[in-house]
């Protein structure tokens, strides 16, 4: 059984209408459910970069700490483009997140 005869409801071997707007609805909740598990997994990426910002400087210090002081100062010296990096990432993820907020709904496609 393929896809399309899957909607085929009545049988007759045609997509009339009605089963049409079934597969327009399916297509529809694919994609509400693909776009809510990308939100998801940039907001993961997004808690993650600041979770790595806030525990970079304990890095430096264990390293420190643990007399590695070899192994801290090239830790810290790679610190500033590491910083640069993330931020830049955390505010895509908020700018785009704001283009989106404000940006106008896509017209509805009403079979009339």
């Amino acid at each position: 059984m393929t896809d399309l005869e899957k909607y085929d409801t009545n049988g007759n071997g045609k997509l009339d209408p009605h089963e049409l707007d079934l597969i327009e609805l399916e297509d529809r909740r694919r994609k509400m459910l693909d776009d809510d598990a990308q939100r998801d997994s940039i907001r993961k990426m997004a808690w993650f970069a600041l979770w790595g910002l806030l525990c970079y400087p304990a890095g430096i210090f264990l390293a420190d700490l643990l007399s590695m002081g070899n192994a801290a100062q090239l830790i810290a010296d790679i610190a500033g483009t590491y910083f640069i990096a993330v931020s830049a990432l955390v505010a895509s993820f908020f700018g785009a997140s704001a283009y989106q907020a404000k940006a106008p709904a896509p017209p509805s496609k009403d079979r009339k």
